[in-house]
């Protein structure tokens, strides 16, 4: 009888069980996160018949996703005698800011806590023509990417849908973007204010607001997180709310294969592939998932993704690690690939981001430069991504929960001596 193989040591693609959440001490349900739908099954379960369900449903969705809203009292087209009974069942939360870091080249980051105590982190990179989220999908991540600072951490728990959503609402109140006039929404019938008022409603639009695009490139692998991200992503791109184009979302994963076509189908956004190496043996090294899902079976998953073309290409990320992927060789391997699965691909060359302990070194700018050249003379866009926040260690690669560098009190203490600043 055959001696069976044994399995690849390491947390390289263990799916392991994450920690369940806790529930709020005070048992109210935290309304963030939640579809139309789910609103209309919590609040029928909480009481309201189906008619008086879907009505507070359309209101409150509106006003927690156009508003910004985080108190029922300020929805002001439902009945005050309504609102006590919202507030003493749910709540409209927003993730707890450890910590607000703004680099020289005004990306700004924060570490973020959630309800149960654990810390996980976003970054908005601002540009001439557009703003980018960068959104964490797990606290920890399981792939132990080796050159990245957050795949240095152990998985702790997957973020929820409202975790997720919370980062894109977050981000709209620090930059001040909700709609500042207006409130009641055309053909819902209710008691009006006493003053007897009802402001007209406003239209929503993304368009002209410095929170344009959404990258899934934050703490832990989306794919592994799949239904969260899934139903996050829904609320995030409903019309009638925070109204993010799937065009301008990107999800980036390191190539969980069984679930790319499913992403395709479900969520429809654009797909980035941390790509990073030609050959097995190095893709092995840096990325060990590869391991467990090929180059080949990846890319095959790409040539399949659904709404792929050449108006909708796949971003692969590549970083740049001196003498380790890229060489002239690595490059033409590169155009080798992409051309035999006949990918519309677009490549991102990202200089390796140094962190403490990192075993690789960042390629010269004259290397990148070459390896970007041979790219695009086989017609194939390579551009350099300029680093961004890497004095806030917010660069691409860099996220690591300030936490393990901090001790909690001194979090704390930081906490409290702001809170004292601000009176």
């Amino acid at each position: 009888m055959p001696t069976p193989l044994m399995t690849i040591p390491g947390h390289i693609d263990p799916v392991p069980v994450p920690r369940e959440v806790t529930p709020r001490a005070d048992g109210r349900v935290d309304l963030v996160g939640l579809s139309r739908l789910g609103l209309i099954d919590l609040f029928v379960v909480a009481g309201l018949d189906a008619r008086a369900a879907k009505l507070r449903a359309k209101q409150v969705f509106h006003w927690i996703y156009h508003r910004g809203v985080t108190d029922f009292d300020a929805m002001t087209d439902i009945a005050k005698t309504m609102r006590p009974w919202l507030n003493d069942r749910f709540v409209i939360s927003r993730p707890e800011i450890v910590e607000a870091q703004a680099s020289t080249d005004g990306t700004r980051k924060w570490l973020l806590r959630t309800a149960d105590a654990h810390d996980y982190e976003m970054v908005f990179i601002p540009d001439a023509d557009r703003g980018t989220l960068c959104v964490s999908s797990q606290v920890g991540c399981t792939l132990n990417c080796r050159f990245c600072a957050t795949g240095t951490m152990r998985l702790v728990r997957n973020l929820t849908p409202g975790e997720i959503v919370g980062q894109v609402m977050l981000a709209r109140d620090a930059l001040g973007e909700w709609p500042k006039a207006g409130g009641n929404m055309a053909g819902l019938e209710d008691e009006p204010d006493d003053d007897g008022s009802a402001d007209a409603a406003q239209a929503y639009s993304a368009d002209g607001r410095l929170l344009t695009n959404i990258v899934m490139m934050g703490m832990g692998e989306p794919l592994y997180n799949f239904d969260n991200v899934r139903d996050a992503l829904k609320v995030v791109m409903d019309g009638d709310g925070l109204a993010l184009s799937k065009r301008r979302i990107t999800l980036s994963t390191s190539g969980v294969v069984p679930l790319m076509a499913r992403a395709g189908e479900e969520i429809g956004v654009n797909l980035a592939v941390s790509l990073h190496a030609v050959t097995k043996e190095v893709r092995d090294e840096i990325v060990p998932i590869n391991r467990k899902y090929g180059i080949d079976e990846l890319l095959n998953a790409c040539a399949a993704y659904p709404g792929a073309s050449n108006a909708r290409r796949i971003t692969f990320e590549y970083v740049m690690l001196k003498d380790k992927n890229d060489s002239d060789d690595d490059a033409r391997e590169l155009v080798r690939l992409l051309r035999h699965f006949r990918l519309p691909a677009k490549v991102n060359l990202i200089p390796f981001n140094p962190w403490p302990g990192a075993p690789y070194e960042c390629s010269t700018p004259e290397r990148i430069r070459s390896f970007s050249d041979i790219v695009f003379d086989a017609g194939i866009s390579a551009p350099i991504r300029t680093p961004r926040g890497r004095d806030i260690d917010a660069a691409c690669g860099q996220l690591k929960t300030a936490s393990t560098r901090k001790s909690r009190a001194e979090l704390d203490r930081l906490a409290e001596e702001k809170q004292a600043a601000l009176g």
